[in-house]
Formats: structure tokens, C-alpha cells, sequence
């Protein structure tokens, strides 16, 4: 298979009005223009749903009671200013790096390279989560097949998908965020039509809202709890960051990502709060059920939807799915950005005929599937080890793109104002109290000194960052000056057509 020589990267004053190839593909960057404006939609709108919205939840409402709300309103605005700032950033410079480039230019060569490693780190490890969980399900509706393969199955079929091209990662994608969204939108449907006591069956579920404030009250467990929450559901939230990386194999990123995070708010609000209001509301936040069952399921049954154990294990499968293929799209992409700025292996950066990364997409499914092999074989040591050395990147993430939008505004306005078509509001006080803000939960989380915890996951991932930013340091000191001059900035030929 024929590839393509890396891009080469371009300083401040390369013409803005370069154009590149026929079809808007980004000119020598290897990347197609692909992805359908329906595709970039999906994926905005499905990237803040995870599994862990569907099977994490019924542990936050177990601590925190129907303040948990609360707790979910709090990581949903600290989302919402983030990708606000990164949308900022993006609309003026799509890039399949994102914030990785954007670190490199704002904070220095050793940032980029740091997040950008750290990033691919964390989402690879996501792969195995993710495909075990994946496969847990598929062994209880076909037992005939173990677990390991079925695995091995879902791994090699997504794998096929991204290295076929990236509109057959965008198809899969289109139709695994459909599911996801048209089930809780349904959800949410009849949990209303239960709340006020006109759905059919579903005597079992209480009408209007007093499982609020009944039961101990709103906070049962007292205000403190809220933050306990937090630390429970952040993570459900990573993936929204997704689409800016995503928008630069579109034919319009720019309108893409600006649509994206101009939509941010009512997809927090719909998604997450509506939904888990729905459970809250027709459950006791204390009731058995939701403990044994997890909390949708537990909420569908009381409103009298049959068979909704396994309706919930397809559309928990489905967001697996949905995970997994992201991951694995959104890992590769890193790693080609990091190629591309030298970062990374040369190889990272070339694409096929086809105009995918597949040497970076090879790079990180072959770690992914080391990965599955270490929960196999050694679930409590060396997968626990990943799981936690990479369970704070998420905020570490946040971080970066904060301090880089502090500094990027700057260089926006100084050399091409125009582009400044997305905004982050009341800057720079926003962006210094959502700074405070994810601080805040990093030193909350080293309260937590539960087995596998907050304390354990950010000191374990801040000896991981530090050892990556160790080498950066490093790499940049013996890098000679003129290769430093040479990659210094973030690459623009795979922007310029959205100029």
C-alpha cells in the first residue's frame, strides 16, 4: 500500500490562502475530507453519552442522593467552559491535533508533546475498558464464544472500520450516537409521560416529583456529598473534546466545531440532567433496585417497559461500541498529529491510498490489545496500575487547554483577528475560575483514599505525567536549535482550506 510522506509544518507566515487538493482534503497532510456534516453532528451530539452515564450512575445517586443533580449540573457547566475555550481555538485553527497542537504553540514544545502522549495513553487504555465490557455482554447472549474472543472480535471489527476510511468510521459512528440518543430521548419521554401519571403500566413508578425531597430530603447525605458526586461522574463526561479533532477531516471544520460548541449546553442539560432527573424522580434515590439493576434499568422497570434489562445491555453494547471506535479513531489521530510535528515516529504521520494514519491506527489498537491481555491476566496489578496512572488525564486535559487559550486569544487577535469567530465568555475571569475549578476537584480528589480512588488515580497519573513531561524536557534540550525553529508552531496545512 502506497503512503504519503508526512507534512511538513509551517511557520507563522505561510500564506493563509493556500488551498489544498480537490475535495477539500487538507493539502499535504495525507487526511480526506470525509467525515459528512450528519457524521460531525452524531458525533457532537453522541460524544458526551458513555457507558458511563448508563452504568456508572447508580453509585453517584447511591453517595449523594437526588442531589446528585447537583452534582452532574457542576461538571456539566466546568464542560461547558472547556469546550467553550477549546471551540475558541479550534474555529480558528481546525487541526486533527486540537489541543495538542494548540499546547505546543501556547505553552511550549514539551506541553504538546506531554498532553498529546498522555491523551493517546489514556484512551488506548480506554480501549480495553471498554472492549471487555463489550465483551462481558456479548458472552451472556452467546456463552458458546468466551470472553477473550469476543473481545478479540469487537477490537479487530472496529479496527477494520478505521483503517477502511475515515466516512466508515463516521458511518459507524453516525448510527451507534443515533441509538444512543434516540434511547434517552425516549427515555426521558416516558419517564415524563410517568412523572405525570399517564403512561400505561406504570403504576409502579411515582408521579410528580416528591423522590426528590422525600426519603431524607434533597441531600440526604448533606451538602458535602455534592463533591463526592463530582469525582463519581467527571469522567462520564470525557469524549466531548472528540469532535475538534474530528472537524479536520470535515469539509467545513469550521462551521462544524462552532456548531458543536454552540450546542454543548443543551446536550449537558438533555442528556445527563434530564435523564438522571427521570431516575430521581420515579425512583427513592435509596431504593434497592437501582443497586441491583443499575439505575435505568431499574427505572424502566418500574414504568413498566418489559424485557428492560436487555434492552438497556443493547443500548449499554451500543455505547461501548460507540466508545471503542471514537477511542480508537481519536487515539490514531493524536498519534498522527504527534508524527506530524516530530513527536512521534515519522510513520505515525503518513497515510494510505485511502487517506487514513494506518501505521498510528495499527500502533495504538496493537497497545489496546495488549492491554485486554493484562485485565485478563493480570486484572488487580498491571491493568489496575493503567487504569489508575491514567484516571486523572481526563482534568490534566481540562488544564491544558485553560492555560493554552489564555495565551492562544492573544495570538489570535495578533495575527488573524478575523478568525475569532467563537468567543470564550467574560475572558480571561472564566477561564481563571474554571482553572480554580478543575484545581479544585484534582486536590478534593487526594481526599479519596478508597481502594483504586481519587488519591491513588491522580498520584499514580501524576507520576506518569511527570515522567513524559520529563522526557519532553529532554528531548527538547538535545533537539538542535534549528529543528526546534523548524516545528515550532502549530501545522497549518491541514487547515487551509477552512481559511
Amino acid at each position: 500500500m502506497t503512503t504519503r510522506p508526512p507534512a511538513s509544518v509551517s511557520s507563522p507566515s505561510a500564506p493563509s490562502g493556500s488551498s489544498g487538493p480537490p475535495g477539500g482534503a487538507p493539502h499535504d497532510s495525507g487526511l480526506q475530507s470525509g467525515l459528512k456534516n450528519r457524521h460531525l453532528s452524531m458525533i457532537a451530539i453522541g460524544g458526551v453519552i458513555g457507558a458511563g452515564l448508563f452504568v456508572g450512575s447508580a453509585s453517584g445517586i447511591a453517595k449523594v442522593g437526588p442531589g446528585i443533580l447537583l452534582s452532574y449540573a457542576l461538571v456539566g457547566v466546568l464542560v461547558v467552559f472547556v469546550m467553550r475555550m477549546l471551540g475558541e481555538m479550534a474555529a480558528a485553527n481546525p487541526t486533527s491535533g486540537s489541543f495538542s497542537a494548540y499546547a505546543d504553540r501556547a505553552l511550549g514544545r514539551w506541553a504538546g508533546f506531554s498532553i498529546g502522549w498522555l491523551y493517546w495513553f489514556f484512551w488506548v487504555v480506554v480501549l480495553a475498558v471498554e472492549a471487555t465490557a463489550g465483551a462481558v455482554i456479548l458472552e451472556s447472549w452467546v456463552p458458546a464464544v468466551p470472553q477473550w474472543a469476543w473481545a478479540l472480535i469487537v477490537m479487530t471489527v472496529l479496527t477494520a472500520t478505521n483503517l477502511a476510511s475515515v466516512g466508515s468510521f463516521g458511518e459507524f459512528e453516525f448510527w451507534f450516537a443515533g441509538i444512543k440518543i434516540v434511547a434517552i430521548a425516549a427515555f426521558i419521554v416516558l419517564g415524563a409521560l410517568a412523572i405525570a401519571g399517564v403512561l400505561p403500566g406504570s403504576e409502579g413508578a411515582a408521579s410528580g416529583f416528591g423522590n426528590l425531597t422525600e426519603h431524607g430530603g434533597f441531600l440526604p447525605n448533606g451538602p458535602g456529598a455534592i463533591l463526592n458526586g463530582v469525582l463519581l461522574v467527571v469522567f462520564s463526561f470525557m469524549g466531548s473534546e472528540i469532535v475538534t479533532l474530528a472537524a479536520g477531516e470535515s469539509k467545513d471544520p469550521r462551521r462544524a466545531v462552532t456548531k458543536a460548541t454552540n450546542s454543548v449546553i443543551w446536550r449537558v442539560a438533555v442528556f445527563y440532567l434530564g435523564s438522571i432527573l427521570v431516575v430521581v424522580s420515579v425512583l427513592p434515590w435509596d431504593s434497592k433496585a437501582i443497586a441491583d439493576k443499575g439505575s435505568y434499568v431499574a427505572a424502566l422497570d418500574v414504568m413498566g417497559i418489559p424485557h428492560a434489562g436487555q434492552v438497556m445491555n443493547v443500548i449499554v453494547l451500543t455505547a461501548v461500541l460507540s466508545c471503542l471506535n471514537s477511542g480508537l479513531y481519536t487515539a490514531s489521530r493524536m498519534a498522527f498529529s504527534l508524527g506530524q510535528r516530530s513527536d512521534a515516529p515519522a510513520s505515525f504521520a503518513r497515510t494510505s491510498v485511502r487517506g487514513v494514519p494506518q501505521t498510528a491506527i495499527l500502533a495504538s489498537v496493537v497497545f489496546g490489545f495488549v492491554a485486554v491481555g493484562f485485565n485478563y491476566l493480570w486484572p488487580d496489578t498491571v491493568f489496575q496500575f493503567l487504569l489508575n496512572s491514567s484516571g486523572a488525564v481526563a482534568l490534566f486535559v481540562w488544564l491544558v487547554i485553560c492555560f493554552s487559550q489564555l495565551r492562544m486569544r492573544g495570538i489570535i487577535l495578533r495575527e488573524e483577528p478575523e478568525k475569532l469567530s467563537v468567543r470564550m465568555w467574560l475572558f480571561p475571569y472564566l477561564t481563571w475560575v474554571t482553572i480554580g475549578m478543575i484545581s479544585f476537584v484534582l486536590v478534593y480528589m487526594l481526599t479519596d483514599d478508597s481502594e483504586g480512588g481519587g488519591r491513588i488515580q491522580v498520584l499514580l497519573s501524576v507520576l506518569v505525567a511527570a515522567l513524559v513531561v520529563a522526557i519532553a524536557l529532554i528531548r527538547d534540550r538535545l533537539r538542535p536549535a534549528t529543528a526546534r525553529a523548524a516545528v515550532h508552531t502549530v501545522t497549518e496545512e491541514d487547515t487551509a482550506r477552512a481559511r
